[in-house]
């Protein structure tokens, strides 16, 4: 058995699943980090305990929808639950990309609960030296 040494933490933590428990129409936010590395914007969500098979990624236009659902770990009616502080529910993310990246060309991997998504910057919004042609045919103006 566990002990529980703050007796309020016990009822913040009933407070937040009853006040804003994640359901598909109501989800819950999810905590991500947002970069540049090299010629990719890398974003990166914490979803731990959460199954790839429980994450979906949408991207229509320029918005990218992030959502994932972790599920109770214990399924059967023979288990009695001592201690639940790890939320469950549903939790959903969304970012508004800007035109200058390739949102064809997304890279999506999960590991060790952190879903990373990799989104090129498109090759028309990359620096570039502009060249100038020729000058030798100068002409003089006179007036």
């Amino acid at each position: 058995m566990l002990m529980r040494t703050d007796p309020f933490r016990e009822l913040d933590r009933i407070t937040e699943q009853i006040l804003r428990p994640g359901t598909w129409s109501r989800p819950s936010a999810m905590p991500m980090d947002a970069y540049r590395e090299g010629d990719d914007y890398v974003v990166a969500f914490d979803l731990p305990g959460v199954s790839p098979d429980a994450i979906d990624i949408d991207v229509e236009r320029n918005m990218l929808t992030v959502r994932a659902e972790r599920r109770p770990a214990v399924d059967t009616d023979d288990v009695q639950m001592e201690l639940s502080e790890r939320p469950l529910g549903v939790f959903s993310r969304q970012i508004v990309l800007a035109d200058t990246l390739d949102t064809e060309r997304i890279d999506a991997g999960y590991d060790a609960g952190v879903l990373t998504l990799r989104i090129p910057i498109a090759e028309r919004a990359k620096p570039r030296k502009i060249s100038i042609a020729g000058g030798s045919s100068r002409k003089q103006i006179k007036g």
